[in-house]
């Protein structure tokens, strides 16, 4: 990525287009036009990030001795990302997204959908037998282990069943009265 272009263009003087909203006019030395930026940060979604591309402009404009407020306005990114973008080049040299830390899970919010069904139809079913039947259902590759450790973070707990005694006939009869007797 080139860093060279924005510097010149945030210098020019600015066009109108049909919204009324300000773009910069953009030329090369060379005279091969090079596509507008107006549109660069367009409202997105929170779990969106900008691509490479449009971060070049970012740093070319703080190469260019423009102040953060200037830039954001230009480009129309929030502030806040024109300066972690800035802060980022600064630290580590490059704008380049960096890998993320710890291990990445194994089931995917749908998988763990499609275990909770799984469960919810017959709560007896063991931690084998509901991996493979994930396998063959969805081709999700785990092992018992992870099934387990699943569903104890969705409040799912393996249980033995409480014991009751049986109770025959003649002991509800006996029961009965007892039981009525304590109720008042």
């Amino acid at each position: 990525i080139t860093y060279t272009i924005l510097p010149k263009v945030l210098g020019q003087p600015f066009k109108s287009c049909d919204s009324g909203a300000p773009i910069p006019s953009i030329s090369c030395d060379s005279g091969v036009p090079i596509p507008s930026i107006s549109n660069i940060g367009e409202r997105m979604g929170r779990s969106q990030e900008l691509s490479d591309s449009k971060r070049g402009p970012v740093i070319g404009g703080h190469l260019g001795n423009k102040s953060i407020r200037a830039i954001s306005w230009l480009l129309n990114i929030p502030r806040s990302t024109v300066s972690g973008i800035i802060t980022k080049w600064k630290q580590l040299g490059t704008t380049a997204t960096q890998p993320t830390s710890g291990r990445p899970r194994h089931m995917t919010g749908r998988g763990q959908r499609m275990l909770k069904r799984t469960v919810h139809r017959s709560r007896q079913l063991s931690a084998e037998s509901i991996a493979k039947d994930l396998q063959t259902w969805c081709g999700l590759q785990m092992s018992p282990t992870t099934v387990r450790r699943e569903l104890h973070g969705m409040g799912f707990h393996g249980r033995a069943a409480a014991s009751k005694p049986s109770i025959t006939k003649c002991n509800a009869k006996r029961r009965m009265p007892w039981c009525k007797a304590r109720r008042h």
